[in-house]
């Protein structure tokens, strides 16, 4: 089975760029309704496949962040495709700063096993903090800020992908993915220390 890494990463990066190209003025208010179907058809079933697989893999913490991405990308585009364009919305807002808490979760139990991954989930984190607090405030200055912030998410997701479909296809580390711990072992490590620990996993052991 080939990592989902990349896959979410891309869906993750064409969802934060077109809706940083929205916050910046790149794309017109009155495009609203097709920024959020760009992220209800391209985003959300990308990183939604990505986080199935991640679970299939057995990477609880890739499996964690790209459902939170998933979810929270599927609410943010039904929530912009049924109000009026440019609008903001509270309930948004809010789940945009559970959303960015939420991928500290994931981040925080792979500490620096995968550390590129990790930083890519910590943009996303910051990313949604700021634009929760735009639809909360209504502030130009936190839209700005967001655009900004999605526009530097872009480029790490982005490379994040292609450092990591680069290790998958090859089967060694060409591109600096910045493994370390067990995140190394699965590269460099041996047999034994794969599944050294396959018998505590959820799946197979007796209870979650």
């Amino acid at each position: 089975m080939g990592s989902p890494l990349p896959l979410g990463f891309v869906g993750l990066s064409g969802g934060t760029f077109v809706l940083a190209g929205l916050q910046l003025g790149w794309v017109p208010t009155a495009q609203t309704h097709a920024v959020a179907l760009v992220l209800l058809a391209f985003v959300f079933p990308a990183q939604a496949l990505a986080s199935v697989l991640g679970f299939l893999c057995r990477d609880a913490v890739a499996a964690t962040g790209m459902g939170v991405l998933a979810g929270t990308w599927l609410a943010t585009g039904a929530i912009m495709a049924s109000g009026p364009p440019g609008a903001t919305n509270e309930a948004a807002g809010l789940l945009l700063l559970l959303a960015g808490l939420a991928l500290l979760i994931p981040v925080t139990a792979s500490g620096s096993d995968k550390l590129v991954a990790s930083v890519v989930l910590a943009t996303s984190s910051l990313r949604f903090f700021l634009t929760g607090a735009y639809h909360l405030s209504g502030g130009t200055a936190w839209k700005e800020a967001a655009g900004v912030t999605g526009l530097v998410l872009t480029a790490v997701a982005l490379y994040a992908a292609l450092a990591f479909e680069v290790e998958d296809v090859r089967h060694r580390t060409v591109l600096p993915t910045l493994r370390r711990g067990s995140g190394a072992k699965a590269f460099d490590g041996t047999s034994g220390h794969q599944f050294a620990d396959v018998v505590k996993e959820a799946g197979v052991r007796r209870e979650l």
